[in-house]
């Protein structure tokens, strides 16, 4: 059956969620003399004065709150080992998993970590392997996984347990209509991607996977909806978010919020799934296996398509870029193998020659331009040293054929230098690069250009103001794993918000209905409340004619 989608894409609004949310937060209190019959009614003693003076201080630490670091309660933390153990313990901390995932995983693990070559092929053909999967019925390792989302198709990504064909059978205007079989083989790391087309727009649609004829069970909520129509009118929401650092990966009160808000898709910008594997591509495998047997995980991405950069630690360690020190191009080379066969991205960067994981796609009124800041890296201070050339001028050129009126542009490291003084960065490793980038966008009067950043744990947003008195805006969400981070190092930063030590992912709600077209960001925190919003319109994220 299809369906049209509600307007942005939501499958539950705001306004709702926040009536509910009222409801539940009042109801008790509403009527406190029926529940307290008892109580006397409250009289206040204190002097004018005085009730002034708590009035200040409230509004004050209410505003404080707004621009400085805020915490929330603590927040689940998982253990940064990636052991066995240490793994196992993962997948424990939200959602107890069935014996069965627990022995798999054991097992798979044992298999991937005792050789840095080892394949999922070679989990497939192990004995134990498959009497526990023949035991439980299980066909498939991972997914589905849905990406590559345009206005009229999707991509469906599974990974198999042996070398398998795949299929996807979408119920259209009443009729099952199967697309595949696509092939899983040893080359693909037994992972297969099935194209999904013919669709409509803002259309949504249930599916089911076959693997070899035998359906695949899938999450409660799995289906697919597409993009709304890609023209300069409309509206759509998108979400985004880094750091997971597998930790964050099963908590289910984040995922099924981010489900339920209905964006459109999900931008992951870094430290996701892996961490700190180095060239150790078996145990890059088991934690991209971690990943896929994480329920919360696979109940957002069967039905909220993901777009994935990578960062640091699922390249291969922290702070690490290009050819690390002790290693070889080869390394590098199987890392990227790995990295394009666990996603589903409708590219990656310059392709089998020349690698790299950026891309550039577009959904309903909004272009999106994901950048690559580590396989092209070179050392501080060189020409192009973050980006590399190719994808600097890649990036300018997508930049000018952008049709707007939105574009977000994410980094997998801060854009500004206002936390850890641009470690690891812009500000340290290519200052003149971001110039470059910047001086573009200002001298063509590129409207409506949307920061987006992470590595710095917690989420921050800042404004950065340029010599002509136009500002761009950097939003950062790596809050998606609750981790603390490092606060504003620079006296005077023009900071909107920073928390640490919360659970959040940062949304945008694009309206090009308007005359004057607008972006509404928000930072959702896991409970559904609102940390942090502003909205922008295009006419204030279009730089100026020069003077």
């Amino acid at each position: 059956m299809k369906s049209p989608a509600p307007r942005f894409g939501f499958r539950t609004g705001d306004w709702p969620l926040r009536r509910r949310h009222a409801r539940r937060q009042f109801r008790g209190w509403l009527r406190p003399h029926r529940r307290y019959p008892s109580r006397p009614p409250f009289r206040c003693t204190m002097k004018p004065t005085s009730l002034l003076l708590i009035a200040l201080i409230v509004a004050a630490a209410g505003f404080a709150a707004q621009t400085k670091e805020t915490a929330s309660r603590a927040p689940k933390k998982g253990n940064k080992r990636g052991d066995l153990a240490g793994n196992l313990e993962l997948l424990k901390q939200w959602v107890p998993p069935s014996e069965a995932a627990l022995s798999l995983y054991t097992a798979a693990y044992k298999i991937l970590s005792a050789a840095p070559g080892a394949t999922f092929l070679d989990v497939g053909r192990d004995p134990e392997i498959q009497r526990i999967c023949r035991d439980h019925g299980i066909v498939h390792l991972g997914g589905p996984m849905l990406g590559a989302l345009t206005e009229s198709s999707v991509q469906v990504w599974l990974r198999t347990l042996q070398p398998a064909a795949v299929e996807v059978r979408v119920t259209i205007a009443g009729a099952e209509k199967t697309f595949g079989p696509v092939s899983s083989t040893a080359a693909t790391d037994l992972a297969a991607v099935v194209p999904v087309t013919g669709l409509q727009p803002a259309t949504r649609y249930s599916y089911r996977v076959l693997v070899d004829g035998q359906a695949v069970a899938l999450p409660e909520h799995a289906a697919i909806t597409t993009a709304p129509a890609s023209g300069p009118s409309g509206q759509v929401r998108i979400s985004f978010g880094s750091c997971y650092h597998r930790w964050g990966l099963g908590n289910p009160r984040q995922a099924e919020l981010m489900r339920r808000r209905g964006p459109a898709a999900f931008l992951a910008i870094g430290d996701i799934a892996v961490q700190d594997r180095n060239n150790h591509l078996g145990l890059h495998r088991a934690d991209y296996l971690h990943r896929d047997f994480q329920p919360a995980w696979r109940g957002l991405v069967a039905a909220l398509p993901v777009y994935a950069a990578w960062d640091d630690h699922d390249y291969f360690d922290n702070d690490k870029f290009g050819v690390p020190p002790g290693y070889t191009e080869r390394d590098r080379e199987g890392v990227w193998e790995v990295f394009r066969h666990s996603w589903n991205n409708p590219s990656y960067g310059l392709g089998d020659e020349r690698r790299g994981v950026f891309l550039r796609t577009r959904i309903g009124p909004c272009d999106i331009l994901m950048t690559d800041g580590r396989y092209f890296r070179t050392q501080p201070k060189q020409k192009d040293a973050l980006l590399g050339e190719a994808q600097m001028q890649w990036l300018e050129a997508q930049l000018l054929s952008c049709r707007g009126p939105f574009i977000i542009m994410s980094s997998g490291t801060m854009w500004s230098d206002y936390v850890s003084n641009g470690k690891d960065s812009w500000g340290v490793w290519d200052p003149e690069g971001r110039e470059r980038i910047l001086r573009l966008i200002e001298k063509h009067r590129i409207g409506g250009v949307l920061l987006i950043s992470g590595d710095r744990h917690g989420a921050r947003g800042f404004r950065l103001p340029r010599s002509s008195g136009f500002s761009f805006y950097e939003f950062e969400a790596a809050s998606l794993g609750g981790r603390s981070g490092p606060p504003v190092t620079i006296a005077g930063a023009p900071q909107l918000y920073g928390i640490a030590d919360q659970y959040a992912f940062g949304e945008f709600t694009i309206d090009a209905t308007r005359p004057d077209p607008t972006v509404e960001f928000r930072l959702m925190g896991e409970e559904g409340n609102t940390i942090y919003e502003l909205t922008l319109t295009r006419s204030q994220l279009t730089p100026p004619p020069a003077r």
